[in-house]
């Protein structure tokens, strides 16, 4: 029995890229374009990964200085008020996209994130880097291994960010050459 070609061999098609996913370069701009003016002070932050797109706007800020328990009413006011259209935004934005959407908002420099996905990631790890999970969990640090692996992430990201915007400027780099190139 023949098997059918399978390009390169290893991987799934495209290796990093999401080919089976629409291109959401655009998405900052079509939120911009589709929110309503009075939402948030300027322009909110549009976040995009493979799962989800995370958009979260600064409530304008008060006349006089709040206390938190003010802010905090502030925030859940706007999330019920704006529920539907947010709903309806999501919706449209999930079609055009195939991600889901989440949505938050920023209150002076507070972030508070409405539902939002948190993805399951599977990794195999050897005894050592098991170790470091588990220390962070004997010392209370984590509640388990994937909580210890999505601290360590995160400690890794904020350490990393300049790193990692210059790795994913290259990949797009490398993703417009391809695209430039010969259709095989």
């Amino acid at each position: 029995m023949k098997h059918a070609p399978r390009g390169r061999g290893f991987g799934r098609p495209g290796g990093w890229q999401q080919a089976d996913v629409p291109d959401a370069a655009d998405a900052s701009d079509w939120f911009a374009g589709r929110l309503p003016s009075d939402w948030f002070d300027g322009s909110a932050s549009v976040e995009v990964d493979r799962e989800e797109i995370v958009v979260i706007g600064t409530l304008p800020k008060p006349d006089e200085a709040e206390s938190d328990a003010t802010a905090e009413g502030r925030v859940a006011r706007f999330r019920e008020t704006t529920r539907s259209a947010r709903m309806q935004i999501a919706d449209e934005a999930e079609a055009r996209y195939g991600r889901k959407v989440a949505w938050g908002v920023k209150v002076d420099d507070k972030t508070a994130l409405f539902t939002h996905l948190a993805v399951p990631v599977m990794t195999r790890l050897r005894q050592p880097e098991r170790k470091v999970l588990d220390t962070l969990v004997d010392a209370g640090v984590a509640r388990s291994r994937a909580d210890a692996l999505a601290w360590t992430v995160k400690l890794a990201g904020e350490h990393a960010e300049e790193w990692l915007a210059e790795l994913r400027g290259a990949m797009k780099k490398v993703d417009d050459l391809r695209g430039e190139g010969p259709k095989l």
